[in-house]
């Protein structure tokens, strides 16, 4: 066992030599500074002020960089042996850059300050483990340094991103949230939830049986899942209309199609009939009411006239369905 996590294929941090250390260092800083490119750019359309901010924190970044290298080419030469975060036991990671573009801007501030809280504590703990006089002290100062990254943030925060700038940005980021994914979603739970009420409940009655029930109600939400969920990708880009990309918009409109019509086939998995119908009834009316909460709440629609248009519409198409079924 213990040898097993030996060949894991990780070092401990314990066992670098100091040109490692200052290695790991190197290579930590130019990723951290890439990172904070990569904010600058996911932010720069939704939030090009905040963007500034982290474009200059990556200059920051690099600033470090080039400190760490002139100092292990004074004591080690050209040479830089090839040292990442990933080689080292215990040590802290970053997000991939496929990660990054899908974080709001609240997410990324806060990643920022883990970002540099972390490299604080590397830095502390690197200064312990060299002799040499220059690059401890070096450690040192780039330690209080990333600590008083937050300050820096802050008061480039302060210098680009005022209270109005940071009000507008995240009401444009609401707006952007809302189009790529509540509407979608929210069209395809109403079309889910009221589309296969009439099918799944005429099938329950017709048949009495909760099985082939189940059956109709599965295949109806999956079917009316994928087309509703194809229909949205593909009939806007979003790039005129800013909808946002329609991959992301068209999963939000097909799961949560699929997820509310599913709602009420489950219930019909209970083999007793009545039970069943009777379950399935009951989330079909938090279903409704759900849907009339989230467009009170997202769409800004009157709460009455949300309950009026989806409760008494649904009721509407589960008695045609019930009346259907026992035709």
């Amino acid at each position: 066992m213990f040898e097993l996590f030996r060949t894991s294929g990780r070092r401990p941090f314990d066992s670098l030599s100091e040109a490692e250390i200052l290695a790991l260092a190197i290579s930590s800083e130019e990723e951290d500074a890439r990172i904070y490119q990569a904010y600058a750019k996911t932010l720069s359309e939704h939030a090009p002020e905040s963007a500034k901010v982290f474009r200059e924190m990556a200059e920051v970044e690099q600033t470090h960089r080039n400190m760490l290298i002139a100092q292990f080419q004074q004591r080690f030469g050209d040479d830089i042996p090839l040292i990442r975060r990933e080689h080292v036991r215990g040590f802290y990671q970053r997000k991939p850059d496929w990660l990054i573009s899908n974080l709001s801007l609240e997410t990324i501030r806060a990643q920022a300050e883990q970002m540099e809280d972390q490299a604080y504590r590397f830095y502390t703990e690197a200064a312990k483990r060299v002799t040499d006089a220059s690059t401890r002290q070096l450690l040192g100062d780039l330690a209080l340094a990333e600590q008083g990254h937050s300050d820096i943030a802050h008061m480039l925060g302060e210098k680009y991103t005022p209270d109005a700038v940071k009000t507008e940005e995240e009401a444009t980021e609401r707006r952007q949230f809302i189009l790529t994914y509540v509407q979608p979603g929210l069209a395809g739970l109403m079309d889910g939830s009221v589309s296969t009420l009439a099918p799944i409940f005429a099938a329950a009655f017709a048949t009495q049986n909760t099985w082939s029930t189940f059956l109709v109600g599965l295949s109806a939400s999956v079917g009316a899942g994928i087309s509703m969920g194809f229909t949205e990708a593909s009939h806007d880009d979003g790039k005129i209309s800013g909808r946002g990309s329609p991959l992301k918009r068209g999963l939000a409109c097909g799961i949560m199609t699929a997820i509310g019509g599913l709602g009420h086939a489950l219930p019909y998995l209970i083999p007793h009939f009545w039970t069943a119908t009777i379950v399935a009834a009951l989330v079909v009316f938090f279903e409704l009411w759900a849907i009339a909460f989230i467009q009170n709440k997202y769409m800004e629609t009157p709460f009455l006239r949300a309950v009026f248009q989806v409760v008494f519409g649904g009721s509407l198409v589960l008695a045609a369905g019930i009346l259907i079924g026992n035709g």
